[in-house]
């Protein structure tokens, strides 16, 4: 399966969120993929804010090599899920929406630890250290369900 994580730059929430699940693809011995962009055009070509960075290597995760890219309608044909950090995410992947099978793809990260409650991952851009703390810690949490979701799907299609 292929995930992919949306946000407004691509420098904070979902390199974070990519570079967690990543790791715990790996640490459960899953093939799965996973990547990340955003609506942003100014951070196009960037990599991660250094206080995601930073955080993310507190806990043994190297987001360093991400550079920042924008969602694209063939988005929809790449990858199999598709979560958003907030309701103006799904707005701006809503609109680029071609049908209903690709909106079927599309939910809000939380919703795997919150079901149907369509709360968003804290923005942490505008605020100090301790705020990109806060949200890798929803993205972690929010990811381990991810990862027993794929472990049962993965073990379905044997």
């Amino acid at each position: 399966m292929k995930i992919l994580f949306v946000c407004t730059g691509n420098i904070c929430r979902s390199p974070m969120a990519e570079g967690i699940l990543r790791n715990k693809l790996t640490l459960a011995g899953l093939g799965d993929e996973t990547d990340s962009c955003g609506f942003e055009s100014f951070h196009t070509g960037d990599h991660p804010d250094k206080r995601a960075h930073t955080v993310s290597r507190k806990y043994g995760i190297d987001i360093s090599a991400h550079v920042a890219r924008l969602f694209r309608k063939q988005d929809f044909d790449n990858f199999d899920r598709i979560y958003v950090m907030d309701s103006s995410h799904y707005y701006n992947v809503s609109r680029m929406a071609r049908s209903e099978d690709d909106m079927k793809k599309v939910d809000y990260l939380l919703n795997l630890l919150y079901p149907l409650s369509d709360m968003p991952v804290e923005d942490p851009w505008y605020h100090d250290i301790q705020a990109f703390e806060r949200t890798y810690l929803q993205l972690d949490a929010a990811c381990d369900i991810l990862v027993e979701e794929l472990k049962s799907y993965n073990k379905d299609k044997l």
